[in-house]
């Protein structure tokens, strides 16, 4: 909201939100695109936007020579594009459920919010229509990742499987980031026998920004779908800050690990499958499950009653006791080091909690808090009492797999040594063989 000496003087040159602008003073001159005033900014100061994506407020004076350059546009309506089916190009559907990517400034409190439709990704990425055609473009939901829901998970993982199963070469998934491996681990248990793969993407930038990733990660994921032979469930994002190019990770040895960098995802105890650049150049760099013929299962049946928690000093191991009264059927415990939670001091031991959880029929999962590494619960006497109380030993599984393995296996069955069978067995890749050296990030 401008001020009222500022709206009475843009008025007077019959200049409105969305015009095209030129500002001079005595030094500089400044084009761009006139955009409101949020209602936390200076309302003595004119936003406009510049060429290259940005922002910038230049503080109001009477001694400023403001001209209109062009007509205006609307501001909230970003461009659609549709493409045509081309049918020399590989068809790859599009499942969008919101995040970042599909987020653009909302001009009233100068904040990012969910906004774009799937449609608005072809004309922010028109190189999309030389690389793949869009079979069949969804939007699933509209939401920010941290309010992802299990619900949501089996919606995408049955409409994955529809999509493939009707002659898609690959799905591709934008989806935000802060939650976004949780929903690969989740679709990695869920789909079997994939005929093609599937591609999760996101960005750590909205897509109006003129730092936006969203552009590579688009591509790339696009040059994964259509021109690799790779059947499993994945993330494709930025591998460097810069816009060189991407790594696609197994669904579930891949983390967030940083807040904001656009190279915030990474592989943890295991390679990327696949470097790939946006000149459709793919380098298999690891081992992977390749598409298989037949018909694309989506099995969703999931137990989203499962706690993750965390051992620490001085942790209060009675809220497994409470969690248990509240209908939790499952824990996952991020422990220290190689596999250990307090147990010197009685009040703050968490061994006789969790022997009761296993005697009540509720499995333990122990998962490496330290995220890079594996557990050996046989080293130390907190890991081995752990064992003799019945823990399950995650292995080199990330927490957030682990949570989302236990849930999804809690959803077939409820026989304990079941349980524990399937969660140290390796169904989709979460459990490496041996952590290699090499794949810890120094």
């Amino acid at each position: 909201m401008y001020s009222k000496e500022v709206e009475k003087f843009l008025s007077s040159k019959k200049i409105s939100l969305g015009d095209r602008i030129r500002i001079e003073d005595s030094k500089t001159s400044t084009d761009g695109v006139l955009m409101p005033q949020t209602e936390a900014g200076d309302p003595n100061s004119i936003v406009i936007k510049l060429d290259n994506g940005y922002n910038v407020g230049l503080k109001f004076s009477r001694g400023l020579k403001i001209k209109r350059m062009e007509g205006g546009k609307k501001l909230e309506t970003f461009p659609v594009r549709k493409f045509e089916q081309k049918p020399n190009l590989p068809k790859v559907s599009l499942l969008a459920t919101g995040g970042t990517i599909a987020s653009r400034i909302d001009y009233k409190t100068g904040a990012v919010h969910m906004a774009f439709s799937p449609e608005e990704f072809f004309f922010a990425v028109p190189q999309l229509a030389d690389l793949i055609s869009f079979k069949e473009v969804k939007q699933l939901s509209n939401i920010a990742s941290e309010d992802m829901t299990y619900e949501i998970w089996q919606k995408i993982a049955t409409e994955t499987a529809k999509e493939l199963n009707a002659g898609a070469h690959a799905v591709l998934i934008t989806h935000g980031t802060d939650t976004m491996h949780f929903s690969s681990a989740a679709l990695s248990f869920m789909l079997q026998n994939l005929s093609g793969p599937v591609i999760l993407t996101g960005a750590q930038r909205s897509s109006d920004r003129g730092s936006s990733d969203t552009v590579i990660n688009l591509i790339c994921s696009a040059i994964i779908g259509g021109y690799s032979d790779i059947g499993e469930v994945g993330v494709c994002m930025h591998a460097e800050n810069a816009d060189t190019f991407c790594n696609f990770i197994r669904g579930t040895k891949v983390r967030k690990m940083h807040t904001s960098n656009r190279n915030a995802f990474q592989p943890v105890n295991y390679s990327p499958i696949a470097k790939v650049w946006p000149n459709k150049k793919i380098e298999y760099t690891n081992n992977y499950r390749k598409i298989l013929k037949g018909k694309v299962i989506a099995d969703t049946k999931f137990e989203p009653r499962i706690s993750l928690l965390k051992a620490y000093p001085n942790s209060d191991p009675s809220i497994i006791d409470y969690q248990i009264k509240k209908g939790v059927k499952g824990f996952v415990i991020e422990a220290t080091g190689l596999g250990h939670v307090p147990t010197s001091e009685k009040k703050l031991s968490w061994i006789p909690h969790i022997k009761d959880a296993v005697r009540s029929g509720v499995p333990v999962v122990v998962a490496p808090q330290t995220i890079f590494g594996r557990l050996n619960l046989n080293v130390y006497r907190n890991g081995r009492m752990l064992l003799d109380v019945g823990a399950i030993d995650g292995q080199d599984m990330l927490p957030e797999t682990a949570y989302v393995k236990l849930g999804w296996i809690l959803g077939h069955t409820k026989n304990m040594e079941k349980i524990k069978e399937l969660m140290m067995k390796n169904l989709v890749g979460e459990i490496s063989e041996r952590t290699e050296l090499e794949t810890f990030p120094v």
